[in-house]
């Protein structure tokens, strides 16, 4: 087996193209066959170096290795044009100067249903021949048998009058030249595929792999957002670069998009790339739209980080932040979070300094607060030993002694630390900080009447560590 991903680097890989990417390599990897990567290029105002790195940088990050390439289309070109010529020195191919517009006239006067032939006229545009009887057949793995009646087909432009062949042109000589044999690819190109299968039948026909059987096709069914619309920018992240600014993991993006149009066939959702290997085949591809919903990425992408162990999630946290020394916050972050990119927003705080929240404060450090806030205060300046069990059985007690909730003393101290309601668990927090600085953020919150030295546990305040 030898498959293809060919994306045309007009900008960033797309959803859609990382699914196909994927799928593709699955295909590839489950047969123990060959993956090709070919950049198809001839867009020379779009294509440029940097579209074609981010394709390259996203397939990298997505761990989506290739076994040939990259090839870039524009380096073929002899090669079309080899083909070109033996297709037309054949007889299967002729130039005319007929235009669109010449070829809807002779449709109108002939009949709509008519392909125009014209005629050899000087040195004009490449036509196909395509016979007036019979059908082009394509036989999908996925959607099964669709027929194109040569009744109702023009005769499709191959070369322009300059000699730069079309793109269906240079795709089906350059997968019959690879050895390509299965084309899978997505919905969009199913119109396409007559058109390629033609010039695959000609190509043959002029002596090019005359053996070389025709390329199996699968059409990937459409993506979808939660609307049931056609995905785009209003459903989210539609790039694999915003998925990765978001925070989050390859081997979550790799087991989401899998799920989208294939199923494992017992309804397994959580799944390893290694499961994804084993179990993936063309026969359980759906031809119905696929629906990408990040809310469901989101969760999933939760349960990979909760299943990373510690020194992997601080590895990975501290690279996406660019911060070091991040292995005490990711582990008290670990079960909240998920994506990466909500670490910072949990846990920054913490960090760095508290966030401006007017209406936190306004809750839960009014006169109640500050007074839950001040018996708290002494009794973490005493607490022993200054660690999580410790930190926790001297707010118990603050809890017991008021005859309070436990809310109406974790908040205000929440707010305190953090100047908001949300934070990592409240014990692990305030060990984070270490006594000092919590001392010092809880005297900052109380207005500063409880300033002093604090007793106890020296250590440099989170906030002026090195980040």
């Amino acid at each position: 087996m030898k498959v293809r991903f060919a994306p045309s680097p007009t900008g960033a890989l797309h959803i859609g193209g990382a699914r196909t990417a994927l799928f593709n390599w699955l295909l590839a990897r489950h047969a123990d066959g060959t993956l090709l990567l070919r950049i198809e290029d001839t867009d020379r105002s779009r294509s440029t170096p940097e579209n074609i790195e981010q394709i390259l940088d996203a397939l990298r990050w997505l761990e989506i290795d290739w076994d040939e390439g990259p090839v870039m289309q524009t380096s073929l070109t002899d090669r079309h044009q080899q083909a070109l010529h033996a297709i037309l020195d054949a007889g299967l191919a002729y130039r005319t100067t007929a235009t669109a517009e010449d070829v809807q006239a002779y449709k109108a006067e002939h009949g709509a249903h008519r392909g125009y032939r014209g005629t050899d006229e000087g040195e004009g545009a490449v036509r196909l021949r395509v016979r007036d009887d019979g059908a082009t057949a394509v036989h999908d793995a996925i959607r099964g048998e669709t027929v194109f009646e040569h009744v109702h087909m023009d005769d499709p432009v191959i070369a322009r009058a300059d000699g730069t062949v079309l793109y269906n042109f240079a795709v089906a000589i350059d997968d019959l030249d690879a050895g390509i044999t299965h084309v899978v690819r997505g919905e969009d190109h199913l119109s396409n595929t007559p058109k390629q299968l033609l010039v695959i039948e000609a190509a043959r026909a002029a002596g090019l792999h005359a053996e070389t059987p025709l390329p199996v096709y699968a059409h990937l069914p459409l993506l979808h957002g939660p609307d049931g619309k056609k995905l785009s920018k209003r459903h989210g992240a539609a790039s694999v670069q915003e998925l990765r600014e978001a925070g989050y993991l390859p081997e979550a993006v790799r087991n989401y998009l899998a799920l989208l149009g294939w199923g494992a066939g017992d309804d397994a959702t959580v799944l390893s790339t290694a499961e994804l290997v084993e179990r993936f085949t063309l026969e359980r591809v759906s031809r119905n739209p696929a629906r990408f919903d990040e809310t469901k990425l989101r969760w999933l992408n939760g349960v990979y980080i909760r299943s990373l162990t510690p020194e992997d999630l601080a590895a990975r946290l501290e690279e996406f932040t660019g911060r070091r020394d991040l292995a005490r916050a990711a582990r008290i972050s670990q079960e909240k979070i998920h994506t990466l990119a909500e670490f910072w927003e949990l846990t920054g705080p913490l960090l760095e300094r508290p966030v401006e929240d007017p209406k936190a404060r306004e809750r839960w450090l009014g006169e109640e607060g500050r007074a839950a806030l001040a018996d708290v205060r002494e009794a973490l300046a005493a607490a022993e030993p200054f660690d999580e069990a410790g930190v926790e059985e001297a707010l118990h007690a603050v809890i017991e002694r008021r005859g309070a909730k436990p809310r109406e003393v974790y908040q205000p101290l929440r707010v305190a630390l953090t100047g908001t309601t949300i934070s990592p668990g409240i014990f692990e927090s305030v060990v984070l900080l270490g006594r000092v600085e919590t001392l010092r953020r809880i005297d900052d919150a109380l207005g500063g009447a409880h300033r002093g030295a604090a007793s106890g546990e020296r250590a440099e305040p989170a906030s002026h560590r090195s980040p």
